[in-house]
């Protein structure tokens, strides 16, 4: 039998589609047997900009009993899903500042030999899901960790059409996450249980 993983969800949204993701991840992760932590990054915004955005505002406020991403969570886990709205084609400031902060638990290789996968959103088609995604790739080599990307593993990755990882393109808030967003989440969240299940299980003998 395959040992329980330990999933952390880690993710910035500020309008609420990338939350709205990443409970889809966590449940569907939950549901294939993993033990998952559902984690935001703090805000680096001033509390005015929130405000001026009624849809952030209001994300502000559904989401605040989510607890922090801390390092520890990343040390717990045995596999990270990060999650982060597209910044010029680059992930959120508020996700690589907590990025930033694991130097520690990377010196001591403590960020190694973990799964590691993402997902991200746009506002606008094309609008820099893929390179956001491969940007923060780049820093899972540099942990050292296994990247697990979605790939063309599923048909339903056919319909929407993203080996990199799961992505949604929300028009600024008029298309809500759709039924093709949740299905490519779950797509996504099961096999990064399953490779990392095997993982650990083959790395408990050898």
């Amino acid at each position: 039998m395959s040992p329980q993983i330990k999933l952390a969800v880690v993710y910035y949204s500020s309008t609420g589609t990338i939350a709205e993701v990443a409970k889809e991840i966590g449940q569907a992760a939950e549901k294939a047997g993993a033990e998952v932590r559902l984690l935001k990054v703090a805000e680096l915004a001033p509390q005015a900009a929130i405000d001026s955005n009624p849809a952030w505002a209001a994300n502000a406020a559904a989401t605040a009993d989510i607890p922090h991403a801390t390092a520890d969570d990343m040390e717990w886990a045995d596999a990270v899903i990060f999650g982060s709205p597209t910044r010029y084609g680059n992930i959120a400031a508020q996700l690589k500042q907590f990025i930033d902060t694991l130097g520690g638990l990377w010196a001591q290789g403590k960020l190694a030999d973990k799964v590691y996968s993402g997902f991200t959103s746009s506002s606008t088609a094309h609008g820099g899901q893929e390179s956001t995604l491969l940007a923060l790739y780049n820093t899972i080599h540099h942990f050292g960790g296994i990247l697990v990307a979605p790939g063309y593993t599923d048909p339903a990755k056919f319909v929407d059409g993203n080996p990199y990882g799961t992505s949604h393109v929300d028009a600024q808030g008029n298309n809500p996450v759709d039924d093709a967003t949740r299905t490519a989440a779950r797509v996504q969240a099961e096999r990064v249980v399953r490779i990392a299940s095997a993982l650990k299980a083959g790395l408990a003998t050898a």
